[in-house]
């Protein structure tokens, strides 16, 4: 973390609290900085050297963690679910959920392949905000042939319920038998956006793999392991999120 940081933003990052909630408790009077309370609204600290303590507990931000997952079919992109269906989360070590660890954007239900985790809020934001434009690449299984003409109006961007989509590059498409086979790269992260482009040209997605997010890809990791990333990977992934 930076010098000069906003306090309630400070709390949230370690995951005490949000950061509204955090101003509830700077405002009553609840937050000391270096022993001292700090109740005014917009107070900034130097994460490097002033302690932060709430009601005597010390505030510190956990261990940073970014891995890679290989979310099999089945299990459900978020922290949990209310109606008691296996989520991502338990698929990994209870320590990482302790650290505040969360799923970076979703995959459907069904969908499989690549998910980042992350306690890292910023990257997150940067990885799943469509400003940013980080791109993802799916392999797509389709029923039916998919012509060059319509290849081309996926390029182009097809027009969905809730707008335009971006254009979408293709990367390959092969045809095998009854079905279609199709690596597609897109940069924004709408909900079931794959599925919908592809039934709006016609096709219906028999299966769907996230292979590549920035430069991380899924390579030979099993359905179901994770690991955590690699120094090299951690920068390569935030220089593509323009993060130093």
């Amino acid at each position: 973390m930076s010098a000069a940081l906003r306090l309630h933003k400070y709390i949230a990052n370690c995951g005490y609290c949000s950061r509204r909630h955090a101003e509830l408790l700077i405002a009553a009077g609840l937050v000391r900085v270096n022993d001292r309370i700090a109740a005014e609204p917009g107070h900034t600290i130097d994460p490097r050297r002033d302690r932060v303590a709430i009601n005597g507990e010390d505030i510190v931000p956990p261990p940073r963690h970014t891995l890679m997952l290989h979310k099999p079919a089945g299990f459900i992109s978020s922290t949990h679910d209310t109606h008691e269906r296996l989520t991502v989360m338990d698929l990994l070590p209870r320590n990482l959920a302790a650290d505040g660890v969360v799923p970076v954007g979703r995959l459907d239900l069904d969908t499989e392949g690549l998910l980042l985790m992350t306690n890292d809020g910023e990257l997150l934001h940067r990885i799943t905000h469509p400003r940013y434009e980080c791109p993802k690449e799916y392999l797509a299984r389709v029923r039916g042939h998919v012509t060059p003409q319509k290849l081309e109006r996926l390029a182009q961007g097809v027009l969905l319920d809730d707008g335009p989509a971006q254009p979408a590059a293709i990367l390959r498409a092969e045809r095998r038998g009854e079905e279609t086979e199709i690596a597609i790269e897109l940069t924004e992260g709408r909900k079931r956006e794959v599925k919908r482009m592809f039934a709006a040209i016609g096709h219906e997605v028999v299966r769907l793999v996230r292979l590549r997010i920035g430069p991380l890809r899924l390579g030979d990791l099993a359905p179901g392991a994770w690991r955590a990333l690699s120094g090299e990977e951690s920068a390569a992934l935030r220089r593509a999120c323009g993060l130093r």
